[in-house]
C-alpha cells in the first residue's frame, strides 16, 4: 500500500473535467485508488467519477491518497501527477 496527500491545484478545485481526468487515469491500473478528505471524513473511490465529485473538492483541499495493489506505485505517480499539474489547467 502506498499513501500520501495531494492538494487541489487547479482554480476550479475538482469540477465535472478534472474528475473525468481523474477517473479515467485510476481506471488504466488494477490497484484500488481512493482519496480521503480528513475534513469533512468522506472518502471517494478515484474509479468512480460519482464517487470523486462528493468530495466536493475546491481549490486548496487537501486530500489522502491511497493506491494498493500489484502497481500500486505506478498508479501513485500518475494520480498524484495530475493534482500536481492542476489537471492541465492552471
Amino acid at each position: 500500500m502506498r499513501e500520501g496527500m495531494v492538494t487541489v491545484t487547479n482554480s476550479l478545485g475538482l469540477h465535472a473535467r478534472a474528475a473525468a481526468q481523474l477517473v479515467k487515469a485510476a481506471g488504466r491500473f488494477e490497484s484500488r485508488i481512493m482519496l480521503l478528505r480528513e475534513d469533512k471524513n468522506i472518502e471517494a473511490n478515484a474509479k468512480s467519477i460519482l464517487s470523486v465529485l462528493t468530495l466536493a473538492a475546491a481549490a486548496g483541499t487537501r486530500l489522502r491518497l491511497t493506491t494498493d495493489g500489484k502497481d500500486e506505485d505506478t498508479a501513485y505517480e500518475a494520480v498524484s501527477k495530475l493534482f500536481e499539474n492542476g489537471f492541465g489547467e492552471r
